[in-house]
């Protein structure tokens, strides 16, 4: 299994995929906010997407895993 992780702390803004896409590298997935900044989540690996972790609004950390692809 693979995992997409944050890449720094932030507040997740939006989520671009859902369980079961196929996503792409360098595919946006997801959309965080911090310090009043977007910040993108591409991912690095290409896969299914098995489980998202987060929810819209939640907070996270620096490594923290926001989705496992299969």
């Amino acid at each position: 299994m693979k995992e997409i992780t944050a890449t720094m702390a932030g507040t997740v803004l939006n989520i671009f995929v859902a369980n079961g896409d196929q996503v792409n590298v360098g595919q946006e997935v997801l959309m965080l906010e911090s310090m009043k900044m977007e910040i993108p989540i591409e991912s690095s690996t290409e896969g299914t997407v098995l489980n998202i972790k987060v929810t819209i609004g939640d907070f996270v950390n620096e490594g923290d895993v926001l989705m496992v692809l299969e």
